[in-house]
């Protein structure tokens, strides 16, 4: 159990780190806003974040 927690910890970091690489500091905002409000069961935020990362994608396509 402890080695599946950690790789899907270091997944999600990978995810992270591509995430701020490719869209910057804006891009890590949302993406931690939409993880948090999915944790918290807020759809407020885990919506604030997902329209940010939504803006994100189809600006850079």
């Amino acid at each position: 159990m402890p080695l599946i927690a950690l790789a899907i910890a270091a997944l999600a970091i990978g995810f992270e780190q591509l995430v701020q690489w490719k869209y910057g500091p804006m891009g890590i905002i949302a993406f931690v806003a939409l993880s948090i409000g999915l944790k918290a069961r807020n759809s407020v935020i885990s919506g604030i974040g997902a329209v940010i990362l939504v803006m994100l994608l189809a600006q850079s396509g």
